[in-house]
């Protein structure tokens, strides 16, 4: 199979997302006068977790997830605080930590540039995630960003995936292929979508038998065998 239309998940595919937020986490509390320690971390991480949850059943806006999260956090622990006001600062913290790339991800991007069609399907925040891009070097290679908060729905929504094909010119299922590390957004957006699926399981982590990828890789550089392997006949799928 020769795959000419590349689908790149960011965080965690790209960009070390979660190396980017502990140290964003960090500064920001400091910045507001607290410690981010362990509990309070953990606190945070739940109920993050639970407004996206909310938001992707449909029950909140995107902007309540955002404006909320600190607020909730610090009430938790018995402090009142301006959610609106720690967002937006840990937003621009986060915006300045794509420095934080995953292992091989500028040389992949500059090879596959060359010869292929590259494009970003994120989850998150436009603003924030071509600040990263583009402070990490890798914004020139792609042809276009495809994020959750401009199309008005999340991976693994068929929807998301259906304005992408609608918004890339001359889209081809058959000639497309998503990279991304969440079986659970990218993978299984790709199979509710028609579109063949690359994970990337860089922690070695247990397959699924629900929601089965076309191949397996456990470096960035092994996609250039595949994104290749259609004109050589050398690679198969991993499962």
């Amino acid at each position: 199979m020769s795959y000419n239309l590349l689908l790149f998940d960011l965080d965690d595919t790209l960009l070390d997302f979660g190396a980017n937020e502990t140290e964003s986490l960090n500064k920001l509390f400091q910045q507001q006068g607290y410690i981010l320690s362990d509990e309070t971390f953990q606190v945070y991480r739940s109920v993050n977790k639970q407004l996206w949850a909310e938001y992707e059943n449909g029950n909140i806006l995107l902007n309540d997830v955002l404006n909320k999260r600190f607020a909730e956090t610090m009430l938790k622990l018995g402090k009142v605080v301006d959610g609106m006001e720690w967002e937006n600062e840990y937003r621009e913290l986060l915006g300045s930590g794509s420095q934080l790339m995953i292992e091989g991800a500028l040389e992949v991007c500059q090879r596959l540039s060359a010869s292929h069609r590259l494009f970003i399907v994120t989850n998150g925040i436009t603003k924030t995630q071509i600040r990263r891009l583009k402070s990490s070097g890798l914004y020139d290679f792609f042809e276009y960003i495809f994020d959750s908060q401009s199309i008005g729905f999340q991976k693994p929504s068929p929807k998301f995936f259906e304005y992408v094909m609608n918004h890339i010119k001359d889209f081809n299922k058959q000639e497309a292929l998503i990279i991304g590390d969440s079986l659970n957004t990218d993978i299984k957006g790709g199979i509710l979508s028609g579109i063949n699926t690359c994970w990337f399981n860089r922690h070695s982590l247990e397959s699924s038998a629900e929601i089965q990828s076309t191949y397996t890789i456990n470096s960035l550089m092994e996609i250039m065998d595949i994104c290749t392997a259609g004109n050589k006949g050398e690679f198969s799928p991993l499962f």
